[in-house]
């Protein structure tokens, strides 16, 4: 079956609750988003991706996040994960240096922004203004990839 793709950009998006099940959530939304799209070539890497910014926003912040995907002209997917943390991270625009060190080789974690970094082709990251009573309003964090959005072969 082949899909055509519209020429008019499309969104999904999806609210996700605090709770360790969203990620896997997300991946499958994700996943199902690009299948009706027929843009199976991104898939990987766009749920690799989309994977690490909802893992973040679980474990760094108290609240329900946020997903958004589109698809953009000229083959463009762009995913975006808001949270309530106003912290932005590097490399994402955070203040300070915008790349993300090697996590060292034994830790359990401190990967998924470096992922990002690797693999996205654009990336970036607001804080919200100030919301009810004065707080800030979150943070919203996307990447985009291209037309051929693939993860390399890992070299043994």
């Amino acid at each position: 079956m082949v899909t055509v793709a519209p020429s008019h950009p499309w969104v999904y998006a999806l609210r996700l609750p605090r709770d360790p099940r969203a990620v896997r959530v997300a991946r499958m939304t994700v996943r199902a988003a690009l299948d009706g799209h027929g843009r199976q070539d991104a898939v990987e890497v766009v749920e690799l991706l989309t994977s690490e910014l909802v893992t973040n926003a679980y474990l760094h912040t108290e609240g329900s996040a946020s997903l958004r995907l589109t698809g953009l002209s000229g083959g463009r997917l762009r995913v975006g994960v808001w949270d309530s943390d106003p912290y932005v991270p590097a490399p994402f625009g955070g203040a300070g240096d915008d790349s993300v060190p090697l996590a060292p080789v034994d830790a359990g974690s401190g990967r998924g922004l470096r992922l990002v970094q690797e693999y996205a082709d654009s990336w970036g990251g607001w804080a919200l203004g100030d919301g009810a009573l004065g707080r800030g309003a979150g943070k919203l964090l996307w990447f985009e990839v291209g037309g051929r959005a693939t993860l390399p072969l890992l070299r043994k």
